[in-house]
C-alpha cells in the first residue's frame, strides 16, 4: 500500500479473533459459521483481509508475498470434499510489505514468503465470511515459542493496518486438545470450561497482564493448551486491539464438549490507531 493510499478512515476497522474448528467447518452451516457470516456482513468492507493463523509457525515473523495465494489443504483423513475448496482471493503483496515496514520499525526481523499459500486457519473462517474471495488477503505467521508478550507486541506493531482499511483477523483456539477431542474425553469437560471462563473474564476486564500470564495464572492452562501455537492469535488481537479497546463476545460454544469456539470482536479506539 503506497503512502498516497493509506488515508486515514474515520474509524479504524476492529479486530476479530476467531475459534477455527476442524476442516469440516468449511462446510458446516452452523451457529459458529453463521456467527462469522453476520460479523462480516456488518463490517465496511475491508481494503484487505490480514490473517493471523495458528498454522502457520516460524522462526520469525512471516507475511505471505503472493499475488495469488494457493489454498493449502493442510489436513488428512477428511472427506474429498474438502479437498476440492479452493478459496482463490488475491494476494496482497503491498499490504505485506507495508506491514513488514511496520514490524521493522517495532525492531522485530520480519520477512515476506513470495510462494506460502492460505492454509485452513485462514480459508476455513473466510469461505464463511467473504465467500465471493474478492477482497485481497494475505498471512501473517506465529512464533509461539516466544510466547504471549511477544504476540502482544506483534499486534501492537501492525495495529496502524487497522486505520488503512485492513481487517485484521486472528484465527486460532479459545482451548485446543485435540487428544480429548478425540478421545471423546469427557473427563476434562469442566476444566476446560474452567479455562475459558478465565479467559473471557479477563479479556471483558482487560487484564493484559495476567492474560499474558496465563500458563502460570490461569485454571488447567496446558491442559486446555498442551501445545500453545493456537492460543498466540488471541494475543495479536489484543495487541492490535490496543489498550483501550472494547470486546464483543460474537459466539460461545463447544465442539466434542471440548474445543472452546469463542469468537470476539475487538473494537479499537480511532485515537489509539494513528
Amino acid at each position: 500500500m503506497t503512502a498516497a493510499s493509506r488515508e486515514t478512515l474515520p474509524v479504524p476497522m476492529p479486530v476479530l479473533f476467531l475459534s477455527h474448528g476442524s476442516p469440516m467447518q468449511a462446510v458446516q452451516d452452523d451457529a459458529v459459521s453463521q456467527a462469522w457470516a453476520t460479523e462480516a456482513r456488518a463490517l465496511p468492507r475491508p481494503r484487505a483481509i490480514l490473517m493471523v493463523s495458528a498454522h502457520w509457525e516460524s522462526g520469525v515473523p512471516l507475511l505471505t508475498g503472493s499475488t495469488q495465494p494457493e489454498t493449502i489443504h493442510d489436513f488428512g483423513g477428511f472427506p474429498p470434499e474438502l479437498y476440492r475448496l479452493r478459496y482463490a482471493a488475491p494476494g496482497a503483496p503491498d499490504v505485506a510489505q507495508r506491514a513488514q515496514a511496520l514490524l521493522k520499525q517495532a525492531d522485530f526481523c520480519a520477512g515476506i514468503d513470495g510462494t506460502r499459500g492460505l492454509d485452513h486457519g485462514a480459508w476455513v473462517p473466510l469461505l464463511h465470511m467473504y465467500p465471493q474471495a474478492d477482497t485481497p488477503v494475505l498471512q501473517l505467521s506465529v512464533q509461539p515459542m516466544m510466547g504471549a508478550a511477544h504476540h502482544v507486541a506483534l499486534g501492537r506493531a501492525i495495529a496502524p493496518l487497522a486505520s488503512e482499511g485492513v481487517l485484521i483477523v486472528a484465527s486460532g483456539h479459545m482451548t485446543h486438545n485435540l487428544r480429548q477431542y478425540f478421545h471423546r474425553d469427557r473427563s476434562a469437560v469442566q476444566q476446560n470450561r474452567d479455562f475459558r471462563d478465565w479467559v473471557d473474564a479477563r479479556i471483558t476486564a482487560h487484564h493484559l497482564a495476567a492474560l499474558t500470564a496465563w500458563e502460570a495464572e490461569a485454571p488447567y492452562a496446558r491442559g486446555a493448551h498442551p501445545t500453545t501455537e493456537h492460543f498466540m492469535p488471541l494475543f495479536v488481537a489484543l495487541g492490535a486491539a490496543g489498550a483501550h479497546y472494547d470486546s464483543t463476545l460474537l459466539v460461545q460454544g463447544y465442539t466434542g464438549d471440548v474445543l472452546a469456539m469463542d469468537a470476539y470482536r475487538f473494537a479499537q479506539a480511532a485515537s489509539q490507531a494513528a
